[in-house]
């Protein structure tokens, strides 16, 4: 009774020891747990599908990218596994069965044959460096390990590894040295690659294959030749990898869209990562373009690009200028963010105005001639004359009369207006009200407002809002249309005719050019069905470049850029319901010829006109659709008269009365049919027209 009475409190207090122990170890554990989350690591930019597009080192000056088990190629992680730790995902921080052979070996070989380190352990050595190879540099290295082993999943301890491992130089973790030796991301590796990755943290600075190749070599071999590596990596494929050459220099981690890049850090300073809407094969691209071509400007002249997804809104390519670097260029300064003066870029959509107001037909004689506006008088920018021209000649050639007979008929005010509905605001001279001059780039516009502008004449008339997602979100701006889709085709028609500059092929796209006043900016801007990019040359102080011009040195950019960003050519939009160029003589007469007077007025006759149907011409074939049973409306422009307007299709009134002199109609069927127009004064005027 007494020896098992003995025996009983022996174990009691037994009990008890260990339940004191483990608290008192639990309490230190608590006390002092590992540093798992002080280093920092590298703040990245990202493209829309998550690639790199730049990181920044870390403030003590390391590459260091985050990195998890998903990154990395998954045979890296067996032959790491197989290598480094085989018992990695049965023990708890240490390996007795480790311990034991290196105690082994120690003993019968008399120095250190292999050590005894675990994956785990070297965690805590890369979160908690420690100077010396002492015994209490040891154990507290097995310490940590166990306290991370409670703290931590195996996943979550390699990805701190993967993160951590140092490469040689400033080069820490898989991603970093991916990119710098094999100018790839780990998420696919050959076995010699792998293998490679495996065997440098061990040494890094004296297996660093840029400044040790034969060091490096070696060290992979060893790797290879592990019995462990060869049944990871399958029979035949540690020698084939074994003939690979092993990359002897180090490669520049990706560095693309710096200015997005600073402008990300600048906004959210304590974010990691950067989620960017750019296209990293765009991007790409386009800085390749603008590198080449700063080569041929002459001093101090920078250039900036951007590309968007005019049915998204997405900047999908960005260049603020040719070297960020690049100081006698002011590299520094974004160049797709200042207001500049646009030149002809904005003559378009005083056309579109024109178009949708039933002004002129692309085949209306306009004059070409010296012309007098209250003492504003417009000249080419050669100088020349052309006399009387077609409305598509005038836009195609960019001759600065006709566009500012159009705009006085339209109104300088009304094109602001529509501007507004893009969410686009030029910036117009202090104290001055919009005036004629803003068809010839009398106005402060930025590259990504004169982009967005365009959006519309690639999405049929509807902007969009365009953005990075770093300097603007792209999203759908709900509301009135730019411009009219009819409208938006015949300017896209004309501007497809446009030649391309010498040496660049037709590529099925619409373009303009501009060139600002003194030689300061030259502009082109060109899209398809889906894309817009627009270009901007000249010198961030605004000092002038004689022979600077839109034509000459921003469109070969543009067709370049084209060329170089990797996205096939979308379509322009097919004609719309009504939409059709009409011969001249086939227009009615008064969209034959356009002329104003000297006050501004359109020149017809003395007094008001009566009012004309200048759309559907008499007789027309309109294809709105009535054999597919799904009607489209038909556009109703009308000339002269006073308003308002009372329309009547088949002598029925339409719904409303205008004072516009556009209006639409949904026939009720195929057909032919009478259109009428009533004016103010009651005068009328009709057309018959056949609804296929």
């Amino acid at each position: 009774m007494k020896l098992r009475r003995k025996l009983a409190i022996g174990a009691v207090a037994g009990i008890v020891m260990a339940g004191v122990v483990l608290l008192a170890l639990d309490a230190a554990d608590r006390a002092f747990p590992p540093p798992l989350d002080k280093a920092s690591v590298s703040v990245e930019v990202l493209d829309a599908d998550g690639q790199l597009l730049r990181a920044f080192a870390t403030p003590e000056g390391r590459w260091r990218l985050r990195t998890t088990v998903g990154d990395v190629d998954a045979q890296f992680l067996r032959m790491l596994v197989a290598y480094e730790d085989r018992r990695f995902y049965e023990h708890d921080g240490i390996d007795p069965w480790a311990i034991g052979r290196a105690a082994i070996q120690l003993a019968t070989n008399g120095r250190i044959v292999s050590g005894a380190s675990t994956l785990s352990m070297q965690v805590a050595r890369l979160i908690e460096p420690r100077q010396g190879r002492s015994l209490s540099a040891k154990l507290l290295q097995v310490a940590r390990a166990l306290q991370i082993e409670r703290r931590l999943s195996k996943e979550a301890i390699l990805d701190i590894y993967l993160t951590h491992a140092p490469y040689g130089g400033n080069l820490e973790g898989v991603r970093a040295a991916s990119l710098a030796y094999f100018g790839k991301e780990p998420k696919r590796l050959t076995v010699a690659q792998a293998a490679l990755l495996v065997a440098l943290p061990q040494l890094p600075e004296k297996r660093r294959p840029d400044r040790n190749l034969a060091a490096a070599e070696a060290a992979r071999k060893r790797v290879l030749e592990r019995v462990a590596v060869a049944d990871a990596v399958g029979e035949g494929e540690a020698e084939r990898a074994e003939a690979t050459l092993v990359p002897a220099k180090r490669m520049q981690l990706p560095a693309l869209a710096a200015h997005v890049g600073e402008a990300a850090r600048r906004k959210e300073p304590d974010v990691l990562q950067h989620r960017t809407t750019l296209k990293k094969r765009v991007q790409e691209g386009l800085e390749s373009v603008a590198r080449a071509a700063a080569l041929k400007l002459g001093p101090k002249l920078s250039l900036a690009m951007v590309m968007a997804d005019a049915e998204t809104g997405d900047i999908v390519g960005e260049v603020g200028s040719a070297d960020y670097f690049d100081a006698s260029r002011s590299g520094w300064i974004d160049m797709t963010r200042v207001n500049r003066s646009p030149g002809s870029t904005l003559k378009p959509f005083i056309y579109g105005l024109a178009f949708e107001e039933g002004l002129v037909s692309q085949e209306t004689i306009i004059e070409d001639r010296p012309a007098d506006f209250f003492g504003y008088r417009p000249r080419n920018f050669d100088m020349s004359y052309q006399g009387d021209v077609t409305v598509r000649d005038a836009l195609q050639l960019s001759l600065n009369v006709p566009a500012v007979k159009l705009l006085d008929a339209v109104n300088p005010a009304k094109l602001l207006i529509r501007f507004r509905r893009a969410e686009v605001r030029p910036v117009l001279p202090a104290n001055e009200t919009p005036g004629l001059a803003i068809g010839l780039g009398g106005v402060g516009l930025t590259l990504k407002d004169l982009v967005q502008l365009y959006t519309a004449l690639a999405n049929r008339g509807q902007p969009v809002r365009i953005g990075d997602g770093v300097s603007g979100k792209p999203g759908k701006i709900d509301g009135e249309a730019l411009l009219e889709p009819v409208a938006v085709w015949n300017i896209a028609d004309i501007l497809s005719g446009v030649i391309p500059p010498a040496g660049a092929p037709q590529r099925g796209i619409a373009y303009k050019t501009g060139t600002s006043y003194g030689y300061r900016d030259a502009w082109s801007v060109g899209y398809d069905g889906r894309y817009v990019l627009g270009v901007w040359v000249g010198r961030p102080d605004n000092g002038a470049s004689p022979g600077l011009t839109g034509y000459g040195t921003a469109a070969p950019i543009l067709f370049e850029g084209f060329a170089k960003s990797g996205l096939a050519t979308t379509p322009l939009p097919r004609p719309p319901s009504g939409a059709v160029r009409i011969a001249q003589a086939q227009l009615p007469i008064s969209q034959r010829r356009f002329a104003i007077t000297p006050s501004g007025l359109l020149a017809t006759s003395g007094r008001e006109p009566a009012p004309q149907i200048v759309y559907p011409p008499e007789g027309a074939h309109v294809d709105l659709g009535a054999k597919d049973g799904a009607l489209s409306p038909l556009m109703l422009k009308l000339q002269g008269g006073r308003a308002p307007f009372r329309w009547l299709a088949n002598g029925k009134p339409l719904p409303d009365i205008s004072r516009r002199r556009t209006n639409q109609w949904l026939p009720d069927g195929g057909g032919y049919s009478k259109l009428t127009v009533i004016d103010a004064m009651g005068r009328a005027a009709s057309v018959g027209v056949f609804v296929d």
